[in-house]
C-alpha cells in the first residue's frame, strides 16, 4: 500500500488500528521502513524489537481497543492522540504517538501514555 504525503495522517492511524486489531505484520509491512527507529525506553530501538513487543502485547491483550481522538500533521510529523483500553472494564490510558515519515514510510516513532484515573476531580476528563 502506498501513501502520498497528503495521507500521512491516514497512514499513522491505519498503522495504530492494525496493531491494536492484532494485524501487526501487516501494519509494519504496509507502513514501516525496515530501518525505522523508535523511542520507547522499554525495548531496543529497532523496528524488529518493537514489532515483536507489539505481537506479545496483542497476545496478552487481544481485546484491546483504540479510539482516535485527534490527529495533527506538520511537515513530516504526524501526532495521534487516542484513548486505548486493554480490556472492556479498564478505563485505559491516553496515548500520544508521534510519527516521522520519509516518503510513505514511518521512519521514527515516539509514544507517551498516561493512565485514565477511575476518579478525577477534573470534570473535563482526559479527552
Amino acid at each position: 500500500m502506498t501513501f502520498t504525503r497528503d495521507s500521512h495522517k491516514e497512514a499513522a492511524t491505519s498503522f495504530l488500528r492494525l496493531v491494536v486489531a492484532g494485524n501487526i505484520r501487516k501494519a509494519f509491512g504496509d507502513h514501516v521502513s525496515p530501518n525505522m527507529r523508535h523511542h520507547n525506553v522499554f525495548f531496543p530501538g529497532d523496528a524488529v524489537s518493537l514489532e515483536k513487543a507489539m505481537e506479545e502485547n496483542h497476545t496478552q491483550y487481544s481485546h484491546k481497543v483504540i479510539d482516535v481522538k485527534r490527529t495533527l500533521e506538520e511537515e513530516s510529523l504526524v501526532v495521534v492522540h487516542s484513548h486505548i483500553r486493554l480490556r472492556n472494564d479498564d478505563p485505559g490510558f491516553a496515548a500520544v504517538h508521534i510519527f516521522r515519515f520519509e516518503g510513505d514510510r514511518i521512519v521514527e516513532m515516539w509514544d507517551i501514555g498516561q493512565a485514565v484515573p477511575r476518579d478525577s476531580p477534573n470534570s473535563n476528563g482526559m479527552f
